[in-house]
C-alpha cells in the first residue's frame, strides 16, 4: 500500500518536471538539470510497484519506503518553490517572454480556475481584491464546481483562491487583500475579452456577446446606454472610480438594467450617489449580488423581497432607515452586510435566512439589540459586528448557532460580553468557533464563556485588543484545549497571565502588546511568568519590553 502511494507522488512530481520543464524555466538554464532529475525519479517509480510487493516481508524495506515517501514530497516542495520564483523572476526582468510563458501557465490550470481568473480583468491594475468580494461575485456567475460533502459554494471558491495563491497568480496585500501582477492581469484581459469588458472614455461600442461590464470613469458610465444597446445578454455590472457628483446614476440607469438586462446577475454601484431604488428592480429574477455600500440610499423599495435569487446583499455605510418587512423571504441569501439608523432589528422567523453564511453589522450607531431569533440562523459561520455604540450585550441565543466559526466584535464601545452558563443545557453544549476577535471595546470586563468554553474542542485564535478595563483572564481559559494563538494588545489594566497556562498544550503563540506590566513579566530574563512557557519547545512568545 506504501508503494502505491509512493507511485502517485512519484507521478504526481513527473508531472510538475515535465510542465516547469517549459518555457517558464528556459531563461534559468536548468532544463538539463531538470531532465536529470526526471531521469532519476523515473527510474525510482520504475522499481516502486516491484517494491510493493516485497514490503510485507522485508522490515527494513518498508522504513526505507517511508523515507523514500518524505523524499518525494520534499522534492514537491522545492519544485513549488522553484516555480513560484521562477514566474517571479520572468515577471520581473523578462516581460517580453513572460507574458507566453504565463499563458502556458494559464492553460495547465483547471478549467473553473481559467474562468475565475478572467473574471478578474475586470477591476483596473493595482487593485486590491478581498476573499469574500471575490469568491462572492464568482458564485453570482456559477463560476464555481459544486461543493462536495460537507463543503459550502464558500470553502471551494476559498480553495480556488489558495490555488492561485500556491501558483503565484495572485499575491497577498494590505489589509487583508490580494493583487495581481500588471503582467497577470494582462493576461486576464487577453484570456477574457470574449466575456468580459472594461469600458472607458474612449470606448465606443462593445461586442453583443460580452457577458461582463465595467466602468473605470464618469465617462464611460454616461455612455452606457449609447455603447450597451445591443448587449441584452449582460450579466454583470461593475461601476468602479466613479465621483460622488456624478448624478447619472439614479433610477433611470437601474431602469436601463432592468429593462436590457433581464438575465443580470450582479450589479455593483457602491460609492454611487444613487440615492433610490425604482420598483421595477424586482424584476430582475435572476439577480444574485448586489452591492450598493457608500450610496445615499435610504429605503428598499417594497418589490424587494421579489429578488429571491439574491445570495449577497452589501449595504454597508448608507443612511438606510430599516429593512424592508418583507425582506425574510428572501431565503437564498448568504451573505449581508448592512449600516442602518434603527435602534431595533426585525424577529427572525423559523425557516428565513436559514442559508445565511455571513452577518455583519457595521456603523449601526443607534442600535441596541441584535435580532431577535438569531437562533434561526442555522448556516451561519461568520458574525461581524463593528461600530454599534449604543449596543450593550450580544444575545444568548449564539448558543444554537452550531456553525458559527468566526466572532469579531470591534468599536463597540458600551458593549461588555458577560455569558455565563445558566442552564442545564449550557454545560454540554458542541459549539464551532475558530476565531474570537475583539478591539476597541471601552465598557468591556468579561469574556464571553457560554461560547468560547462551549468551543473548547475547536477555538484555535483569541484575540483581545484595546479594551482598557479588562483586568483578568478567566480561570476557565484553561479548558480551551485546541487554543494555538493568544494575542493581547494594548490592555494596560490586565497585569498578568494564569497560573498553569501550560496546560494550553496546543498553544504555538502568545502575543503581548501594550500591556506595560504583563509584558514585563513575559520576558525571558527573569519575567515572573516566564516560567509557565519556557519548557514549551513550540510555543512563541513575543512581548514588547
Amino acid at each position: 500500500m506504501v508503494g502505491l502511494f509512493l507511485f502517485n507522488i512519484a507521478e504526481r512530481v513527473l508531472e510538475k518536471i515535465a510542465l516547469l520543464a517549459g518555457e517558464v524555466l528556459l531563461a534559468f538554464s536548468v532544463k538539463s538539470d531538470l531532465r536529470k532529475l526526471q531521469d532519476t525519479m523515473s527510474s525510482i517509480k520504475a522499481v516502486l510497484l516491484d517494491a510493493e510487493r516485497q514490503q510485507h516481508q522485508n522490515e527494513k524495506l518498508r522504513l526505507c519506503m517511508w523515507k523514500l515517501r518524505d523524499i518525494f514530497y520534499d522534492v514537491e516542495d522545492v519544485l513549488d518553490e522553484f516555480e513560484c520564483e521562477a514566474l517571479r523572476k520572468q515577471i520581473a526582468n523578462h516581460p517580453c517572454i513572460s507574458v507566453k510563458a504565463l499563458k502556458l501557465s494559464y492553460h495547465h490550470l483547471p478549467s473553473p480556475l481559467q474562468r475565475c481568473l478572467a473574471f478578474l480583468s475586470l477591476y483596473e491594475k493595482d487593485h486590491i481584491y478581498y476573499d469574500d468580494d471575490v469568491i462572492q461575485f464568482w458564485m453570482a456567475n456559477g463560476l464555481l464546481e459544486y461543493p462536495k460533502q460537507n463543503q459550502e459554494w464558500e470553502d471551494v471558491g476559498g480553495r480556488y483562491l489558495n490555488e492561485l495563491r500556491s501558483r503565484c497568480f495572485i499575491q497577498d496585500a494590505d489589509y487583508g487583500g490580494f493583487k495581481m501582477h500588471d503582467l497577470i492581469h494582462d493576461l486576464a484581459l487577453d484570456v477574457s475579452q470574449k466575456e468580459c469588458k472594461t469600458l472607458y472614455r474612449q470606448t465606443e461600442n462593445v461586442d453583443e456577446k460580452v457577458r461582463h461590464v465595467s466602468f473605470c470613469d464618469d465617462q464611460s458610465f454616461i455612455k452606457v446606454p449609447l455603447v450597451l444597446k445591443e448587449s441584452k445578454h449582460v450579466r454583470t455590472i461593475i461601476a468602479q472610480n466613479l465621483s460622488k457628483e456624478l448624478k447619472t446614476i439614479d433610477k433611470s440607469f437601474i431602469k436601463f438594467c432592468v429593462s436590457n438586462f433581464k438575465y443580470l446577475r450582479a450589479l455593483d454601484l457602491s460609492y454611487s450617489s444613487l440615492k433610490a431604488l425604482p420598483n421595477s428592480v424586482g424584476t430582475l429574477k435572476h439577480l444574485r449580488y448586489r452591492d450598493l455600500s457608500s450610496s445615499r440610499i435610504r429605503k428598499l423599495p417594497s418589490s424587494f423581497y421579489k429578488l429571491r435569487s439574491l445570495q449577497t446583499l452589501r449595504m454597508w455605510d448608507t443612511t438606510l432607515k430599516r429593512l424592508p418587512d418583507n425582506m425574510q423571504s428572501l431565503i437564498r441569501l448568504r451573505y449581508l452586510e448592512i449600516t442602518i439608523e434603527a435602534t431595533h432589528l426585525k424577529e427572525i422567523r423559523p425557516g428565513c435566512w436559514s442559508s445565511l453564511q455571513y452577518l455583519g453589522l457595521l456603523g449601526c450607531g443607534n442600535l441596541e439589540c441584535l435580532f431577535e431569533g438569531m437562533q434561526y440562523l442555522t448556516s451561519l459561520r461568520t458574525l461581524y459586528v463593528a461600530g454599534c455604540s449604543k449596543l450593550v450585550r450580544l444575545p444568548r441565543s449564539l448558543k444554537f448557532l452550531t456553525k458559527l466559526e468566526h466572532l469579531h466584535i470591534l468599536r463597540c464601545r458600551a458593549i461588555n460580553l458577560h455569558m455565563e452558563p445558566e442552564e442545564k443545557e449550557d454545560q454540554d453544549l458542541a459549539l464551532s468557533l475558530k476565531t474570537f476577535s475583539i478591539w476597541g471595546l471601552e465598557a468591556l470586563t468579561d469574556l464571553p464563556r457560554l461560547l468560547l468554553e462551549g468551543s473548547a474542542r475547536t477555538l484555535q485564535c483569541i484575540q483581545i485588543n484595546i479594551c482598557g478595563k479588562f483586568e483578568v483572564l478567566p480561570e476557565w481559559l484553561r479548558s480551551l484545549t485546541s487554543l494555538q494563538k493568544l494575542e493581547i494588545r494594548y490592555c494596560p489594566k490586565l497585569t498578568s497571565l494564569l497560573e498553569g497556562m501550560g496546560r494550553l498544550t496546543a498553544l504555538r503563540q502568545l502575543k503581548v502588546e501594550g500591556c506595560p506590566t504583563l509584558s514585563e513579566r513575559c520576558q525571558r530574563d527573569g519575567g515572573e511568568d516566564w516560567p509557565n512557557f519556557h519548557k514549551s519547545e513550540r510555543l512563541r512568545l513575543v512581548a514588547d519590553n
